[in-house]
């Protein structure tokens, strides 16, 4: 299978517009509808996301498994996108957001240091940026890390739907000094950085470590910013329930209790705390499986360079 940067975006501008209009001017029931043919259609013509779901599906032994379990797993990622639309318009009161351990985020946020969020591709982290714009002032200065080139239809139409997001946004195709910079320009307001940490380059620098009876590579730069920065970092899992309804989590991920003096012991306790996130991360995925929208083989894709060379 192909790395998953270099699989094609799926859909075209006509249909995502369609989409839209219709969440927008209809409705989202209306929507869900609609996602029945949209969902079968992936599932007939995306054979490597359709076989990297199947799989995933028997790992974490969901309740359907099989093709079955295959088209529920691509209509809940449908379902994640139009409530995107609805979020970004402005419409986050027709969902059910629930926000859980926020006494957490308002700790850290109180000490005046800012602060990390790490998200991943385990339902919406779009949820986010919804909470921080009904919440206090205090929560408000976010900004994500995003590589708006990555599925770049669906980010235009976002943007289409509410251009201020752009100034929210941290370019990750800069390079990492810069991303630093401007990380900690934001976090040394007392804001909040939000980056998702479970997909890596090829030639990323990345922690592997265990990860639901495999091995997988998780990428170190998201924690060792944050070492870098000296800045607590909170956990967020955006995750979807049905019927609108979206838990949204906040942990605290713990940090060692003193700094490290040698670049060893640096990677030994960024080591242990990739790990960490990665086994919150194991222990919600497990919980809500079909919200894991990493449409590749999360095991080997990023692990074996001359398994992909071979396969492409």
């Amino acid at each position: 299978m192909a790395h998953w940067r270099e699989r094609p975006e799926g859909g075209n501008r006509f249909w995502l517009a369609l989409i839209r209009w219709c969440i927008l001017h209809i409705g989202r029931g209306f929507a869900q509808v609609g996602l029945l043919p949209t969902t079968l259609y992936f599932f007939l013509v995306r054979g490597p996301e359709r076989r990297a779901s199947k799989t995933w599906l028997e790992r974490v032994d969901a309740p359907r498994k099989g093709w079955w379990g295959v088209m529920i797993h691509i209509y809940t990622f449908a379902i994640t996108i139009v409530d995107r639309v609805l979020l970004l318009a402005g419409r986050g009161d027709e969902l059910d957001v629930r926000p859980e351990g926020v006494e957490h985020l308002h700790e850290v946020l109180d000490r005046g240091r800012g602060c990390m969020l790490l998200g991943s591709h385990l339902g919406s982290f779009e949820a986010i940026r919804v909470f921080s714009r009904s919440a206090p002032p205090e929560y408000r200065h976010l900004k994500v890390v995003m590589d708006r080139d990555q599925n770049s239809l669906i980010t235009q139409m976002m943007e289409e739907i509410s251009p201020d997001i752009r100034d929210t946004v941290i370019n990750a195709r800069q390079p990492g000094p810069a991303i630093v910079l401007e990380a900690g320009g934001v976090m040394e307001r007392g804001g909040m950085v939000a980056m998702l940490a479970d997909r890596t380059w090829a030639s990323e620098a990345a922690v592997e470590v265990d990860f639901l009876g495999g091995r997988a590579r998780l990428p170190a730069a998201p924690l060792a910013i944050a070492d870098t920065l000296d800045v607590p970092v909170v956990m967020v899992f955006g995750l979807y329930e049905g019927r609108r309804r979206y838990r949204l989590i906040f942990e605290p991920l713990p940090g060692p209790a003193e700094r490290a003096t040698t670049r060893s012991e640096r990677r030994r306790r960024l080591d242990e705390r990739v790990q960490r996130y990665a086994d919150r991360l194991a222990h919600f995925a497990r919980q809500y499986p079909y919200n894991w929208f990493n449409f590749y083989d999360f095991w080997t894709a990023d692990t074996d360079p001359d398994r992909r060379s071979r396969n492409d």
